[in-house]
């Protein structure tokens, strides 16, 4: 009786141990990595002496228990080393937007923003072993952020203080162009000083309206004048381009006779100097009614070129027609030189021959002559 009453015992025992470290697994399996890591693993080293309090069976079951036992334990690592990659990787995408909200000017927006990511990233919990590094590059972008912010503003206080002085310079400068009247250079001397206006920046809500008033009185002073001349200029050139149509007129009726004589090369030449008098019609126009009286004298003494170059093609004609004439009686004196020479030998009288003699210089000197008379042809030829 004894024996199995305590095999019965033991059987209870048995099964109470066996339930204990049921319970020890479903306890680790329910703990939560993503809470207070380090109250993690201290409950996890309690619940591994739990375990090690619990009696030992012998058991298949029992070995199969405590496997189970450490990988739910190796589980709650695994886990945990995915919550630290997870937070990590926020807290990289933290530190990423830091580094771009850092190169803004809009500070007091951006202080904002960046406040908002210092919220996120107590919110986002631990990155584990690398959570320090993070934490001192994400804070090492903040404090950079803040630092720039101050020297920002310190900064603001003397830009605004230089923009001042430069806007005070070029309020004097403009005050002595104000009455000029070399119109382009001081107009593009206002453009370089309003140029350099706007590089100055601002002076301070202080002093802007205040500086940019004493500034734009000059230059409107300026322009109004410059308008003024303009207007006066522009009814000149009106004039101007009033009488230039009418020279273009007087032009075409020349042309229109289609006679190039000297009277009319002449009144051409003199349209032309009054065109040169009667001034400038705008750089809209006069490049148009240029063009428009340069066409009809162009037309005119092309004409009047065709007509020399006729003349001096009949010129040429003639000449050339006097030179074959000449050559062609050259030849024929020195045919009659060659006859007479050989008639020389049948003459039987002294007289005769000395008379034939006499011929045939007269015939040399009339050939040469004639040469003579072609060389300068050929020389007016070749000159032309």
């Amino acid at each position: 009786m004894v024996n199995e009453r305590d095999e019965v015992m033991e059987e209870k025992d048995f099964d109470a141990d066996i339930k204990l470290r049921e319970a020890l697994i479903e306890e680790v399996k329910n703990l939560d990595v993503s809470s207070d890591w380090n109250a993690v693993v201290r409950e996890i080293s309690n619940l591994k002496r739990r375990w090690k309090r619990i009696s030992y069976w012998e058991s298949v079951y029992e070995d199969q228990l405590e496997e189970n036992f450490e990988k739910a334990i190796d589980d709650l690592y695994v886990k945990r080393s995915e919550v630290f990659e997870n937070v990590k990787k926020v807290k990289e995408d933290l530190i990423e937007k830091a580094h771009q909200l850092a190169v803004t000017e809009n500070w007091n927006q951006t202080t904002e923003q960046m406040n908002e990511l210092m919220r996120q990233w107590k919110a986002a919990g631990s990155a584990g072993k690398d959570d320090d590094a993070l934490w001192e590059t994400f804070n090492g972008i903040r404090q950079k952020f803040f630092e720039d912010k101050h020297q920002y503003f310190e900064d603001m206080k003397s830009r605004f203080e230089n923009a001042r002085k430069v806007k005070q310079e070029l309020i004097e400068k403009a005050a002595a162009l104000a009455d000029s009247v070399e119109w382009q250079k001081a107009s593009n001397q206002f453009k370089e000083l309003m140029d350099q206006w706007k590089t100055a920046g601002s002076a301070g809500r202080g002093h802007e309206d205040r500086l940019w008033n004493e500034f734009n009185e000059s230059r409107q002073k300026f322009y109004e004048r410059r308008n003024q001349h303009y207007t006066e200029l522009h009814a000149q050139q009106k004039e101007s381009y009033a009488a230039k149509k009418a020279l273009i007129a007087k032009a075409q009726e020349i042309l229109a006779e289609n006679d190039f004589s000297k009277e009319n090369t002449d009144k051409m030449k003199e349209l032309n100097q009054q065109w040169k008098a009667a001034g400038f019609c705008g750089k809209d126009r006069e490049d148009q009614i240029w063009s428009e009286f340069r066409a009809v004298m162009d037309e005119y003494f092309a004409g009047l070129k065709e007509l020399n170059e006729q003349k001096h093609q009949q010129w040429r004609q003639r000449m050339m027609e006097n030179r074959r004439r000449k050559q062609d009686l050259i030849a024929n004196q020195k045919r009659q030189v060659k006859r007479m020479q050989d008639e020389l030998v049948g003459l039987l009288s002294q007289r005769e021959y000395d008379d034939m003699v006499e011929r045939i210089e007269d015939k040399k000197d009339f050939i040469a002559e004639l040469e003579e008379q072609l060389s300068e042809m050929d020389q007016a030829l070749n000159e032309e």
